[in-house]
């Protein structure tokens, strides 16, 4: 996999609707502090641009035992989907306006699912708008797709998953800041610390001032035929990890538990600092 198959920059994104073409262009605007980016969407979104929520589209909070974000199944996204107006042999372009959490998450999702043609726009929304893009307001209303995913279970799809045991095995990266890795501070899951032997490479770390993916993921030090995993606190940031290294040609897994998942069970070693 290269650069261009992950991602795609504002520039060629404008030439391409220019041009006549259709993308699906999707808008999964979430943060942790405020995972509802409907309104943010609706006072300006990319135009044709259709809103996805992350908590409750690209997750499946029915499920219990799989950490704060468990995925969802692959017959909900293909639902999904069809009502975002995703279309076979149609390119599908994902964004968000922080850090590339939401875009990195869809792009895993649908990706996982078997929906090859998905693309981050690098340096999201701010991308788009510093390159001169115009933003429509209210709420964009598709026409169903006729998407067909091909997996169902996206823990056993079309990309690399860890369940907790095999997290426990391979070396694995901890997308999330500094000071939760270390253990300091702990604001969300009810445990500090990080699973033991991980290394933190915080997702931010990997993008620009401007929020682009820089170049050079590959030099991450692993040898090249390494199992890698990635995680976070609920599978989200590290996403974008995964996204990353991918665009550097690196494939690696994505342990979608993560670490709210982990240290759900206290038999489970905890490191800190």
């Amino acid at each position: 996999m290269t650069r261009e198959h992950v991602l795609i920059n504002a520039g060629t994104l404008a030439r391409r609707l220019d041009a006549g073409e259709q993308p699906t262009i999707l808008d999964v605007r979430w943060q942790l502090a405020d995972p509802d980016g409907r309104a943010a969407y609706e006072r300006g979104h990319v135009p044709g641009a259709v809103y996805v929520s992350l908590e409750d589209e690209l997750s499946d909070h029915t499920v219990s035992g799989r950490g704060r974000h468990p995925l969802p199944s692959g017959r909900d996204v293909q639902a999904a989907a069809r009502r975002w107006g995703v279309r076979a042999g149609t390119a599908v372009v994902v964004y968000d306006d922080w850090n590339r959490a939401g875009s990195a998450r869809a792009w895993w999702v649908l990706r996982a699912a078997g929906i090859a043609d998905v693309r981050i726009l690098d340096g999201g929304l701010a991308a788009w708008t510093a390159a001169g893009g115009a933003l429509e307001t209210g709420v964009v209303t598709p026409e169903p797709g006729d998407v067909t995913v091909a997996h169902d279970d996206l823990y056993d799809g079309a990309l690399a998953t860890l369940s907790a045991a095999q997290a426990a095995a391979v070396p694995l990266l901890d997308a999330r800041a500094p000071e939760r890795f270390r253990g300091d501070v702990e604001p969300i899951d009810p445990v500090a610390g990080h699973i033991p032997g991980a290394r933190n490479l915080p997702s931010t770390s990997l993008l620009a001032e401007d929020g682009t993916f820089l170049p050079g993921a590959e030099a991450i030090g692993f040898a090249g035929e390494e199992a890698v995993g990635a995680y976070c606190g609920s599978g989200v940031t590290a996403a974008v990890v995964v996204a990353a290294l991918a665009a550097a040609g690196r494939d690696i897994a994505l342990y979608p538990g993560s670490w709210s998942q982990w240290c759900s069970d206290p038999t489970r070693p905890v490191e800190r600092g």
